[in-house]
């Protein structure tokens, strides 16, 4: 058995999500890697648990439909009880004007970033919580520092999907906190991942310049205030909370 019991990491295939995933198994949790595609990625980090001496399961989901949730949930079942959700999985929707914003992006955006967070935190609550009979535990959302800038020009719909997050880190805090369960928020700023890929020439480079410490951060970074987060021993007084993992911007 895992010390720490299941961590479940959703978008855990690349970037923060993988960091968190190698960091997690490395501190005693077994983990559950949840991918939408690019299964290579997922069996990567499954291999570098695994030569680390850890126990992880990637598992392939939308986790935007709730029968496939579900089907998530059951399968990290059999790790061990589940002690920890990290809701990492995100789209940007792509770039654009709300001007000239697709309906399906806007979906899309609306499926994987508000919906798939509400729809595995049921699942987690349904488990951890001692309203249900389990023994409390840990949700993380990872949300981004656009909630706060709003990234005009470039996807205001993205950041409005993080701010909901926001929103919701607050209030199921409060709602679940007497039941065993902290539930907190990393908001990343700049990251050096593929989500920025997208961005308009020149934009990336403006943006660094705009950030105190005058660097983009790490997605082992990210991860680590994500494990602390989610480790009841290391934060247990915490809920509510945002960590802004920005570089000061």
């Amino acid at each position: 058995m895992n010390p720490r019991g299941t961590m479940i990491v959703t978008g855990g295939g690349r970037g923060i999500g993988a960091a968190t995933a190698r960091l997690a198994a490395r501190s005693g949790w077994a983990v559950a890697i949840v991918y939408r595609d690019r299964s290579a990625d997922a069996e990567s980090v499954l291999a570098d648990i695994a030569a680390a001496g850890g126990r992880a399961i990637a598992l392939r989901a939308d986790v935007g439909d709730e029968a496939a949730v579900a089907r998530v949930f059951e399968a990290a079942d059999a790790l061990g009880p589940l002690t920890a959700l990290v809701n990492n999985a995100g789209v940007t929707g792509g770039v654009a004007r709300v001007d000239a914003l697709d309906p399906a992006q806007l979906d899309d955006v609306l499926r994987t970033n508000v919906r798939a967070p509400f729809l595995c935190a049921r699942e987690a609550i349904r488990r951890m919580s001692t309203r249900h009979g389990g023994q409390g535990g840990a949700i993380v959302n990872v949300g981004s520092g656009a909630s706060q800038l709003g990234t005009p020009g470039v996807w205001v719909h993205y950041a409005a999907t993080k701010g909901a997050l926001d929103t919701m880190t607050i209030g199921l805090a409060k709602e679940v906190a007497a039941e065993g369960i902290r539930v907190n928020c990393v908001r990343p700023g700049l990251i050096d991942t593929e989500i920025h890929a997208a961005r308009p020439p020149g934009q990336l480079e403006e943006i660094l310049r705009s950030v105190p410490m005058g660097r983009a951060g790490t997605a082992d970074e990210v991860a680590r205030s994500i494990v602390w987060l989610a480790d009841g021993d290391a934060s247990p007084y915490v809920t509510g909370s945002f960590i802004d993992a920005r570089g000061g911007r």
